[in-house]
């Protein structure tokens, strides 16, 4: 009984530990394919015959551009805390020729640039073309926190929620994070002058795998080792007797 025990524990840890080698083999594969994505040239955003196709898998973090013309007194503000500090993404709707519109994340704003008026000056206005990194949804809220449309409070870019708030319609299921701006959006010292920023996408993917490989082939020779101890110890106090 006691060996089928260690061959059972040690099977199903040696399957777990091949199990994180295929994920990491998955995950580092994912990683080469945004990178392709992210530094592409850009490429026109999915058109709506597209957008029942939108995954995150097939279409996050490609690189894109879209023509239209902001709708900036429909903005939202998304708390968020970037390199910059904390404050807000400036979600702006972008109303398509056709009629369809796309959400703009223009990029991040301390907390003294929160009201429009404190940027109006630098708004784009008429229509603009825009390049940046696709993004797919975030409903419901961040950590622990939910969003709340009643109260203007947005803890995380819900495209649906802040088009339903919003009263838009014909809205991309996706949203844009937009490049950062030229060099002249920045000061001598490298510090904005024009609000919001872009260009602060974080890119990165938690691969520790291979760590979880190795603990899970670990346990299983721990296990055999074990098994092979005690039925040493077995045989010898038979032989004893």
């Amino acid at each position: 009984m006691l060996a089928l025990l260690a061959v059972l524990a040690f099977a199903g840890l040696f399957a777990l530990g091949t199990w994180q080698v295929e994920r990491r083999a998955w995950k580092l594969d994912l990683i080469e394919r945004v990178e392709a994505r992210v530094h592409a040239p850009p490429v026109d955003a999915p058109a709506p015959e597209r957008w029942p196709l939108i995954s995150a898998a097939a279409d996050e973090y490609r690189h894109v551009r879209v023509s239209g013309t902001f709708l900036h007194d429909r903005e939202t503000l998304v708390q968020a805390t970037t390199a910059l500090g904390g404050g807000f993404w400036v979600m702006t709707p972008m109303r398509m020729r056709d009629g369809t519109v796309v959400l703009i994340n223009r990029g991040f704003v301390p907390p003294e640039f929160r009201s429009r008026e404190s940027r109006a000056k630098d708004e784009p206005t008429g229509e603009t073309t825009v390049t940046g990194l696709l993004r797919i949804t975030q409903p419901g809220g961040g950590f622990l926190r939910r969003n709340d449309p009643a109260a203007d409070r947005w803890y995380s870019r819900d495209v649906q929620a802040i088009a339903a708030a919003r009263e838009l319609e014909r809205v991309a299921p996706y949203f844009i994070d937009a490049d950062a701006g030229p060099p002249e959006a920045f000061g001598a010292s490298g510090a904005p002058r024009r609000w919001p920023v872009g260009g602060l996408t974080v890119v990165t993917f938690h691969n520790s795998h291979l760590v979880y490989a190795l603990t899970w082939y670990g346990l299983a020779l721990m296990v055999l080792g074990a098994a092979w101890y005690v039925g040493r110890e077995e045989l010898r106090l038979r032989r004893g007797r």
